[in-house]
């Protein structure tokens, strides 16, 4: 077609010759667009699949037939079934943690960082549902997979738990997070509560996540008790 095109070009230049050019690149970013959307349809249907019946019971031949399609059709896009959940687990990470950065280059103070932390952490439970599912349902057996292809799931654990840990202790330095409380417990405890909601939170409730997230904030700055701590404790 190049050829075709140079030979036109060498005498009068017409106006077909731009235009099929035009032609042909939209179809190929459409053809390509299909491809992308299709994988991505695939990626949601094997995710909820691993969520609902457990990673390793899920099979390709399941995962093609939630979709529609052969499994050698599969293969076209992904060359495993680990290939797939990588895909859900590093999205959610990257997300995540995204996020979170983000939140620390404000100029809130801890209070209000650790606010917003607690926030983006209830806002993912519908977005990567799935994927915050299979993490607490098969992280053990895909950590010990061969070649140490999920070693970046503990990498994330840890750039996260620093992440926090560094806002808690900057709220102790300045008085808006009480000293006597351990900063990695507290925010075990604080991550716990926001990935155990994946099991029992549910879509069209009384709270969505942002509510949740609100109640949550509440009850971690200030607590259950009413009155003063100090009396209180005496």
């Amino acid at each position: 077609m190049e050829h075709v095109n140079q030979r036109k070009n060498s005498g009068t230049a017409t106006s077909a010759t731009p235009v099929r050019r035009q032609t042909g690149g939209r179809r190929g970013t459409t053809t390509a667009s299909a491809v992308s959307e299709r994988r991505d349809h695939l990626v949601k249907l094997a995710a909820e699949l691993f969520a609902r019946k457990g990673f390793q019971a899920t099979t390709v031949r399941q995962i093609a037939e939630e979709a529609g399609i052969l499994s050698g059709s599969l293969y076209h896009h992904f060359d495993s079934k680990e290939a797939i959940v990588d895909e859900v687990l590093r999205t959610f990470l990257e997300d995540l943690i995204a996020r979170y950065r983000a939140a620390l280059h404000t100029d809130g103070d801890p209070r209000a960082v650790l606010s917003e932390m607690v926030r983006i952490g209830f806002g993912t439970l519908e977005l990567h549902r799935a994927a915050i599912t299979v993490m607490q349902n098969d992280w053990s057996y895909l950590r010990s997979l061969p070649d140490n292809r999920f070693d970046y799931l503990v990498k994330a654990e840890d750039e996260v738990e620093r992440m926090w840990i560094e806002q808690i202790k900057r709220g102790q330095a300045v008085g808006q997070v009480r000293g006597d409380v351990d900063p990695k417990l507290t925010y075990r405890m604080i991550r716990d509560t926001i990935w155990v909601a994946v099991r029992w939170f549910r879509p069209g409730g009384r709270l969505n996540t942002a509510g949740l997230a609100e109640h949550y904030v509440k009850v971690l700055f200030d607590g259950l008790a009413t009155g003063d701590r100090t009396s209180q404790q005496a």
